[in-house]
C-alpha cells in the first residue's frame, strides 16, 4: 500500500505572483491585461497583491487571455486561502496558549462547577470559554474594563485577595442579574419597603426570599446570591447594570442570619446614599475601597435595623439576659439574632454569648 502525504507550504503565495510571471513571459503589461479582460486596472491590481480572490469567472477569462487553464487559477487561489486560514488558526492557538495562566487566576474549575463555563480539559479551550464568559477577545482586556476596576484596586482587605477572582465573581453576578426582570429603579419605592424588609428577618429563608426578591425587583434592584470564589474575601457588591437596573450581590460565604441581614441593609445604604454609577465591592475583614462611604453604609444598616433611640434606651439598662433581648427584639419587630450580633459587635457582651438566640441559614446549591 502506498501512503500519499500532502505537503502544504507555510508561505502563502498569492496567485497574482504567478500571474505576473505569466504575463511577463508573454511580454504583456498589467494595463494591457486589464484591457484584454475588459477589467479596471485597479481591480486587477488587488488580485496581483492577493487582496482580491480569483473567482471562477475571472479564472475563465484568464484562460482565454493568457492560456493557463482555469482550474490552475482556482486551485492556486484555494491553496492560497487555505494557507492563510491555516496560519490564522495557528496564530489564534498561539494567542490562546499565551493566556493559559489566566485559567487558574479566574477560578475556572470553580466556575465550571457552577455551570458558568463548560467542563473541558484543553487549556486553550478553557481560555476560549473564559473569553466568552467575560465577553472579550482577549483576557488581557478584562482588567481595563471600567466596571471591574474596583477589583483591581488594593482596597483595605487584610487578606491578600485575587483581583482576577473578584472580577470573575462580579461577572457571575452580572450575568445572573441580566436575567432578572426589574422595574425601573425607584428610590422612593425602595425607601418605603425598608420596614417590610425588617419584618422579614423573623421569617425563614424559604418564606422571605421570594418576597424579598420581588420587592427589590419592583424597585429596580436585582438581588443575586453568589457563592464565594477562592481568594475573593468579598461578601457583597452593588453596581449599575444598564440605565435603570441596580445589581445587589451577596455572597453565601457566611451562614449567620444577622450577618446576612446587616450585609443586605449595608448594600441598601450604598444604593440609597451613594452614586449609582459607582461599583462598590465589600471585603471581609477590611471593608471596601472607600472607608468614608463604608462607614455611612454601616450606620445606615445599623440604625435602620435598630433605630438609634430604641437602641440607646435598651443599652442604658445594661440588662442583656436572654429574656431581655427577646423582649426588645419582639418590640422592635426584628429577629433576636440581630440584637445579639450587634451586642457582640459593640463588645457589650462577650463573643459567643447568646449564640443560641442567633440562627444560621443553610443555602441550597
Amino acid at each position: 500500500m502506498i501512503n500519499e502525504t500532502a505537503i502544504h507550504s507555510d508561505l502563502p503565495i498569492p496567485p497574482g505572483e504567478y500571474l505576473e510571471e505569466v504575463i511577463g513571459e508573454l511580454g504583456m503589461t498589467k494595463d494591457e491585461l486589464a484591457q484584454r479582460m475588459s477589467r479596471p486596472a485597479t481591480k486587477l491590481s488587488a488580485i496581483f497583491k492577493g487582496e482580491k480572490a480569483i473567482t471562477p469567472d475571472t479564472a475563465l477569462q484568464l484562460e482565454k487571455v493568457v492560456g493557463v487553464p482555469a482550474h490552475v487559477w482556482t486551485g492556486l487561489e484555494a491553496e492560497y486561502r487555505l494557507t492563510l486560514a491555516r496560519l490564522q488558526a495557528q496564530a489564534e492557538q498561539d494567542n490562546l496558549k499565551e493566556e493559559t495562566p489566566f485559567i487558574k487566576a479566574f477560578c475556572y474549575s470553580e466556575l465550571a462547577k457552577l455551570g458558568a463555563v463548560p467542563r473541558v480539559t484543553k487549556g486553550t479551550d478553557k481560555v476560549l470559554a473564559l473569553q466568552k464568559f467575560f465577553g472579550v477577545t482577549s483576557l488581557n482586556n478584562v482588567s481595563g474594563l471600567r466596571r471591574y476596576a474596583p477589583a483591581y484596586r488594593t482596597g483595605l482587605a487584610k487578606k491578600e485577595k485575587s483581583s482576577e477572582a473578584v472580577t470573575a465573581w462580579l461577572r457571575l453576578g452580572e450575568l445572573q442579574a441580566a436575567r432578572v426582570e426589574c422595574a425601573p429603579f425607584n428610590r422612593d419605592r425602595l425607601k418605603r419597603k425598608l420596614n417590610e424588609f425588617r419584618s422579614m428577618t423573623v421569617k425563614r429563608p424559604e418564606e422571605f426570599m421570594p418576597e424579598l426578591k420581588e420587592a427589590l425587583s419592583g424597585a429596580g434592584i436585582a438581588l443575586v446570591l453568589c457563592p464565594h470564589l477562592p481568594k475573593t474575601y468579598a461578601h457583597g457588591a452593588v453596581f449599575p447594570l444598564g440605565s435603570e437596573k441596580t445589581v445587589m450581590m451577596l455572597t453565601i460565604r457566611g451562614t449567620w442570619a444577622d450577618t446576612f441581614w446587616f450585609s443586605l441593609f449595608h448594600e441598601l445604604g450604598h444604593i440609597l446614599l451613594h452614586k449609582q454609577r459607582d461599583v462598590i465591592v465589600e471585603y471581609n475583614n477590611g471593608g471596601s475601597e472607600a472607608a468614608g462611604i463604608e462607614q455611612e453604609a454601616d450606620r445606615f444598616a445599623r440604625d435602620t435595623l435598630i433605630p438609634t433611640k430604641a437602641w440607646a434606651a435598651f443599652v442604658r439598662r445594661r440588662r442583656f439576659y436572654a429574656n431581655d433581648i427577646q423582649t426588645f427584639a419582639h418590640k422592635s419587630g426584628i429577629h433576636t439574632g440581630i440584637v445579639v450580633g450587634r451586642l457582640q459587635h459593640e463588645n457589650l457582651i462577650d463573643q459567643g454569648w447568646h449564640n443560641k438566640l442567633r440562627i444560621q441559614y443553610t443555602w441550597a446549591d
